[in-house]
């Protein structure tokens, strides 16, 4: 995801609505793949032949969905690439706690809800947002907030955050994911068999057949490991499924040569 949105900054542009609507996960042998969709709310935000930054400016409306934008857009403040980063974040935690402290407020109109949004956002300490999960989770949000408004972001260490939370949580790289499981529940009953699985004619994905492309592929977690967040969201209303930790670092940790749109 991390390279998704780095892609589209390579390009010139911001994409200005990150939010989990505007990811999408391939089909057949593109199943490990991860898409970044929908550029209606992008924007240029340099020349690409002198690359000059777009001007800093203040009293801007709120653009993009506001659930998931970050603290410097509430304020009315222009985006650059910091704020689909800190948005891509907000967009991690959803993921991970099935909701955001700030949803189902009510509100008379709509800009008395964005603003107690704003407020409940910036009210919100990381640390309390990311309670109970990896502290890496906070080290992303601090470095996105404490990019100025023309930096350039460090990808490179925000996906290395998430590589060594991977291999440290003990993580298997198998291009298998929750939902994969869901569907072929054979996958991932054994993970010893696997092997056999897929070469015995059982329908469902080949793994070997994937497009190896290690951005996009998930983990599970070796049996030694334990797993903080459970993994039975089936049964959530949709509201509050989230996905498991696994899934979110091995979206976020490796490197990938081939770019979904």
């Amino acid at each position: 995801m991390i390279n998704r949105v780095e892609y589209m900054h390579q390009k010139g542009f911001l994409h200005r609505d990150i939010k989990p609507d505007n990811f999408l996960m391939g089909l057949g042998r593109k199943a490990n793949q991860v898409y970044i969709i929908d550029y209606g709310l992008a924007k240029k935000y340099r020349d690409l032949q002198t690359h000059k930054h777009i001007p800093y400016r203040e009293n801007k409306n709120l653009t993009g969905t506001a659930r998931y934008a970050s603290v410097n857009t509430h304020l009315g403040v222009e985006q650059s690439r910091r704020d689909d980063l800190e948005s891509l974040g907000y967009v991690l935690m959803y993921f991970l706690r099935g909701s955001l402290p700030w949803q189902g407020l009510k509100a008379g109109t709509k800009k008395q809800k964005y603003d107690k949004i704003s407020e409940k956002k910036m009210l919100t300490p990381v640390e309390v947002l990311c309670k109970s999960y990896p502290s890496e989770f906070i080290s992303y949000f601090h470095y996105c907030r404490s990019l100025r408004f023309e930096d350039k972001p460090d990808y490179s260490y925000l996906k290395r955050l998430f590589r060594d939370l991977f291999i440290r949580e003990g993580y298997q790289f198998d291009y298998v994911f929750d939902w994969t499981i869901l569907k072929y529940p054979q996958i991932g009953s054994n993970p010893r068999t696997r092997a056999s699985e897929r070469t015995s004619g059982v329908d469902g994905p080949s793994m070997d057949k994937m497009e190896r492309a290690p951005g996009e592929a998930s983990g599970r977690r070796n049996p030694t490991g334990s797993l903080n967040q459970s993994d039975n969201y089936a049964q959530r209303p949709r509201e509050t499924v989230s996905m498991s930790l696994k899934e979110i670092v091995s979206q976020l940790s490796f490197p990938s040569r081939t770019i979904g749109w």
